[in-house]
């Protein structure tokens, strides 16, 4: 008996295990299984090619968009650090145009300054406008100085600011006398100074001893808020001021007769 039994095959011995319970197969099952990638592609809305080129194209798009913002962000920036910087440089530099040298930081090489009658264009004649300050200055005055009244800003890239010029010329036949004006500074998109402007000048000149003088001249004229100087050439009668202003121009005309650099180190 045991030797009948151990030769009965798994398939006869008594079965303890559950009937699996049939399924109804899927559609997507019946199908081959080689075939179901196919399924895949087509039950897609768009082919894989159309798939691929419109997520480059939405990477393309927003890449510079990006870059673009962050440059303009990067622009902003620059330009509201220089406009303050500029702000606090012309405040420290402007009372002090007759003793020390501007710094020239904010200023574009091409910088234009104007007045009512001129125009001067270039950092190398900005820098010698100054220097023509201080220098006839000190000779034709005893004392001369400008007192800041206010800085403020009407629109974004402009800077106004409102002075009094005050001196004491060195002839002793006048008096103190003094104007005041303002000076426009124009910036560009990087904050950087490309324009100044001189204008809206009121003349207050106090009464000469001499019985003919620039003074009767600017009370039969009275003053206009626009600097005009057209008296003629200078003459024994005309103003320090006068002589002042048209010393300077003259200096920044004749720019190739000036004395050499290290004199004019020493006279600033």
């Amino acid at each position: 008996m045991a030797f009948l039994l151990s030769n009965l095959k798994p398939s006869l011995l008594p079965q303890t295990k559950s009937k699996p319970i049939p399924q109804t197969p899927s559609p997507s099952s019946a199908k081959p299984t080689s075939q179901s990638p196919s399924l895949f592609f087509f039950t897609s809305s768009a082919p894989l090619s159309a798939l691929q080129s419109s997520t480059a194209q939405v990477a393309q798009g927003h890449t510079p968009t990006t870059g673009a913002r962050d440059e303009l962000q990067q622009q902003k920036d620059e330009f509201y650090l220089n406009l303050g910087l500029a702000v606090r440089t012309l405040r420290e530099d402007m009372p002090f145009i007759f003793v020390k040298d501007l710094n020239y930081d904010i200023y574009r090489d091409d910088i234009t300054f104007k007045d009512p009658l001129n125009t001067f264009t270039g950092i190398e004649k900005y820098k010698l406008i100054f220097w023509a300050l201080r220098f006839h200055g000190k000779i034709l005055f005893r004392e001369i100085a400008l007192d800041v009244y206010r800085i403020w800003q009407p629109s974004e890239n402009v800077i106004l600011i409102r002075w009094n010029l005050r001196g004491v010329p060195r002839v002793p036949w006048e008096a103190k006398g003094e104007f005041q004006g303002t000076s426009r500074y124009k910036l560009d998109r990087n904050g950087k100074i490309y324009e100044h402007k001189v204008d809206n000048l009121a003349f207050n000149f106090p009464q000469t001893l001499k019985p003919v003088s620039v003074l009767d001249l600017v009370t039969a004229c009275p003053a206009s808020p626009n600097l005009t100087f057209s008296w003629g050439p200078l003459d024994s009668n005309s103003s320090s001021w006068l002589e002042f202003y048209h010393a300077v121009k003259d200096t920044v005309d004749q720019e190739e007769r000036l004395l050499p650099q290290d004199c004019m180190a020493t006279c600033s």
